[in-house]
């Protein structure tokens, strides 16, 4: 490997964030590469005869021709191992708080510290022994990482053999626990592993996605669920809500890790993130949620190529944990901005532009992005499973959902949460409107929800979602002829669906009873709405006044159902033996 002091070509050209060089001694495709006096860290992404086009993922300014440019002979990659958990990364994974102690507010250019950190020790339980046979994926030992997270120390993919020696106590990550004897000689195992960004890492299988991931919104786990190793778009425009929700889920949704990725959003936004993260608590264990998170930000005025790298230094880690059997959730917010990264690297190469100036090779981008989610079986003797769910905002421009990063998303990804704007500005949130929205899981789920919440639950889902399509239909005759023209059927199915609206679908993230509901309460919420209509309509053909039915006290109670407290269940079924009662 060339030494990374040796100058190995010059810059001929700068244009942005993209640094043209020559002279480099056999590159390679996204081979990392130091550029200038600074050592400003960079990657080729184009090779052209003699001349190198190189991704800088730092400021350029004051960079110019015949500066040197040093090749470091490896590909972009990141650090996997313990310390991962509660870390706070900029895109190329530099710890924010290395990078504060070390140039203050501002992040000075060619600043270079590891991911993670080299000098703490962990400590290392063995739970395989000498003479064992072991091949990429088995587990060697384990590292308590938090006390929310236990760190499985596996055999690097690709590397098989016997073991040789293997150590127990307490070690840095580059320091040997183990040695195994391949083939090709022996192998000295740490508990560090690095990794290219843009490889995904291996599995033995994927498999057929068929548990839900609960997240505790009702609108999302009734109407539009997502399974562990799903994919999701979460597209709307400015001011709906993609934020709210992702914060959501990152706190609710019931994954072993949870990994945010901030990709070139606003910088205050990713404040509030960086701030609100470390105080929020774990509502299963009580122990901060930083304790099985990490968070990676690239605000919108950070380096445009730094931001194309974020979500695969996120999803890299992803794959990390899942690799041991972990069921991981990935927040990326937003591939919009992921996208226009592209787009103006894309021009820079001057490449011939696609849709809306987009790169010919967006589609192939963001399916490719997408489809390193999924449920597998690990690598590895034990066939553990593990799964990846991404969870993808996307922030088209004006809310035009036909822009080109909106449908190459929806063209991959399995479910769509449609943000509205009418609604967020109406206070209704969570914003999904359930017209729009979609979920190609639900089929997959439907053995899932009978055995976790009630085999009559699919056709309960089916007659909610039947009730707001019809009630949409009779909103046009209501606009037009006025109320008092539709029958009272068709003024229950009005007052029903107000109530799935309100009292079932709308729900406040920052009431602490309403910010989560269990699968049990979602399920009596509903049922009594539904049950209530069916009452009332025999209560219309027994020849009962409407103004009576929908003056009835037990529809107070309804409304109030979502402030009932989950240890007080059972008051949701004391509503339904009223309701029983009045037919």
């Amino acid at each position: 490997m060339n030494n990374q002091n040796e100058k190995n070509g010059e810059i001929v050209k700068v244009s942005g964030s993209l640094v043209v060089a020559q002279g480099l001694k056999e590159p390679k495709m996204y081979d990392l590469v130091n550029v200038g006096h600074e050592k400003l860290a960079g990657e080729i992404i184009e090779i052209k005869e003699d001349k190198s086009f190189i991704q800088v993922y730092e400021n350029t300014s004051g960079i110019g021709p015949g500066e040197p440019v040093f090749l470091t002979n490896k590909p972009i990659s990141v650090e996997l191992g313990p310390g991962l958990i509660e870390s706070i990364y900029d895109g190329i994974q530099r710890p924010l708080n290395l990078l504060y102690q070390k140039s203050g507010e501002y992040i000075v250019r060619g600043i270079n510290v590891p991911g993670i950190n080299r000098e703490k020790k962990w400590k290392f339980k063995p739970i395989l022994k000498i003479g064992d046979i072991v091949k990429g994926g088995d587990i060697l030992g384990t590292v308590e990482e938090t006390v929310l997270v236990l760190h499985k120390i596996m055999v690097p993919p690709y590397i098989e053999g016997e073991i040789i020696e293997i150590k127990e106590g307490s070690f840095t990550v580059e320091e040997i626990v183990a040695k195994i004897k391949t083939q090709e000689g022996e192998k000295n195992i740490s508990m560090l592993q690095i990794w290219p960004i843009r490889e995904p890492r291996p599995v033995n299988k994927k498999i057929m996605p068929n548990e839900l991931l609960i997240t505790g919104q009702r609108v999302i786990d009734a109407l539009f669920p997502v399974a562990k190793g799903g994919v999701v778009a979460v597209p709307g425009p400015f001011g709906s809500g993609k934020t709210i929700i992702q914060h959501q889920l990152a706190k609710w949704a019931n994954a072993d890790i949870v990994i945010f990725v901030g990709c070139g959003e606003r910088g205050n936004e990713m404040t509030d993130v960086l701030q609100e993260f470390p105080e929020l608590k774990d509502p299963k264990s009580g122990e901060p949620l930083m304790k099985r998170t990490i968070l990676i930000a690239n605000t919108s005025n950070m380096p445009v190529a730094a931001r194309e790298a974020s979500v695969y230094t996120g999803i890299t880690i992803a794959e990390y944990f899942r690799d041991m059997g972990y069921n991981v959730a990935l927040m990326a917010d937003s591939t919009s901005r992921w996208a226009e990264a592209m787009r103006e690297i894309s021009g820079r190469l001057e490449e011939m532009p696609g849709e809306e100036g987009y790169p010919a090779y967006l589609g192939s981008k963001i399916a490719a992005f997408y489809e390193r989610a999924g449920k597998i079986v690990c690598l590895g003797s034990d066939n553990r499973q593990g799964s990846l769910t991404v969870i993808g905002a996307v922030s088209p421009p004006g809310g035009d959902l036909s822009e080109p990063v909106t449908q190459n998303t929806l063209r991959v990804v399995k479910v769509f949460w449609g943000l509205d704007s009418q609604l967020a500005y109406a206070r209704h949130y969570p914003a999904i409107n359930w017209l729009t929205s979609y979920s190609l899981y639900t089929e997959g789920l439907g053995d899932f929800m009978q055995k976790e919440i009630a085999n009559e639950w699919p056709e309960m889902r089916t007659i909610a979602m039947s009730l707001l399509q019809k009630e949409d239909e009779l909103k046009s005759i209501v606009q037009l002829v006025g109320v008092d023209s539709l029958s009272y059927q068709e003024q229950l199915i009005l007052i029903t669906t107000k109530s799935i609206k309100e009292d079932f679908l709308q729900q406040n993230a920052y009431d602490d009873v309403d910010t989560y509901t269990s699968l049990n309460k979602m399920f009596w919420m509903l049922k009594n709405i539904l049950e209530f209509y069916k009452a009332s309509i025999l209560l219309l053909e027994k020849g009962m006044l409407f103004k009576e039915i929908i003056d009835l006290p037990i529809r107070k109670e309804i409304a109030q159902m979502k402030f009932i407290p989950e240890v007080d269940i059972n008051k949701l079924k004391e509503i339904l033996n009223q309701i029983q009662k009045i037919q």
